[in-house]
């Protein structure tokens, strides 16, 4: 696969109607926007059909791409994808395209999740800091490192039942904190 410099001077050399570029450009990136199409389609016929769209589109909006710190590739296999779906549009009803949907998704949380949990995250550090200094560094040793009961007993050199207890009254102590 060429470097993003590269397919970027491609692109550019493209939207000034260079063919020879264009070729090039194909041969480096075809591979990877087939397989996009491919999984996409389920439907190798159909793939090569929208590969050749997707080229088309290319070669007609090459001048249309700015880098914006964005990957290339990134503008590319969105072509790719979006033609992919426009086909599954045209064939079927919008209801197979709702069902479509859950396999397209991007994997991981949604902007919206990740906000919530960095909000979370911040309040339990907040909650572990209200804690004594060894019994949050304890917490953090048990449930964030994986250290056990034992390891933690001789690290902090208190008996084992008292490091429990620390832990314990520690998590209860949390559960208020982040239920205020």
């Amino acid at each position: 696969m060429a470097q993003s410099e590269d397919i970027e001077a491609l692109i550019a050399r493209t939207a000034l109607g260079d063919r020879k570029a264009f070729a090039t450009l194909y041969d480096q990136t075809s591979a990877k926007l087939f397989g996009v199409a491919l999984r996409v389609l389920n439907n190798r016929a159909n793939a090569e059909d929208v590969l050749q769209e997707t080229y088309m589109k290319i070669w007609r909006y090459a001048d249309r791409y700015t880098s914006n710190g964005m990957s290339p590739m990134t503008w590319l296999i969105t072509i790719a994808r979006n033609t992919a779906i426009d086909r599954i549009r045209a064939t079927r009803d919008a209801a197979d395209v709702d069902a479509l949907a859950d396999r397209l998704a991007a994997p991981g949380p949604t902007p919206e999740q990740s906000a919530v949990a960095g909000g979370e995250a911040a309040r339990i550090v907040a909650c572990l800091d209200q804690l004594e200094q060894d019994r949050g560094q304890a917490v953090r040793g048990a449930y964030l490192q994986g250290l056990s009961y034992a390891e933690l007993a001789e690290k902090f050199s208190v008996p084992l039942n008292t490091m429990r207890t620390w832990l314990r009254r520690s998590l209860i102590s949390l559960k208020e904190c982040m239920e205020q």
